[in-house]
């Protein structure tokens, strides 16, 4: 039921996440009508949730192990989002030791501008001191697929 990549949540963005062969995670997803917060535009906070998701996501690249656990997000704004495109989002690591992450991302529009950029700051956390719920495996983790992308064209 995760809003950004929970493909049974109805109102949700149903994100698929890729690793690239450069190290950096992506993603797409399509915001519709559920989404705005102007008419037509997708919601500053939501485009928000999948920077943090995604920047969160990306330690999973170097560590299968550890999860994100958000300390500080920045974002900027910079063109507004429309509704009913595939937007792709790109992220990736800046620093890390063995506590903490740091890492940037930006939100793609189908024209190749960057639309939202951000940083963010997680701590290394097992998914055990999460959680203790059991999560399926495609719903949560990174599945490969063979039609996954190992480039994402900007």
């Amino acid at each position: 039921m995760c809003f950004v990549c929970g493909m049974k949540n109805d109102f949700g963005l149903k994100a698929s996440f890729f690793e690239l062969e450069n190290d950096q995670l992506a993603g797409t997803f399509t915001p519709c009508k559920f989404h705005q917060g102007y008419p037509g535009r997708l919601h500053g906070g939501i485009a928000s949730t999948i920077l943090d998701e995604a920047m969160g996501r990306s330690i999973l690249i170097s560590d299968t192990n550890v999860w994100g656990v958000t300390v500080e997000l920045n974002v900027k704004f910079k063109k507004p989002i429309p509704l009913n495109q595939k937007l792709k989002v790109i992220c990736s690591l800046t620093s890390e030791n063995s506590r903490l992450f740091e890492g940037e991302g930006k939100i793609i529009l189908e024209n190749g501008d960057a639309a939202v950029v951000a940083t963010g700051k997680y701590i290394k956390m097992q998914l055990d001191k999460i959680t203790k719920d059991d999560f399926v495996d495609d719903q949560w983790f990174m599945v490969e697929n063979k039609n996954d992308p190992k480039e994402i064209e900007l």
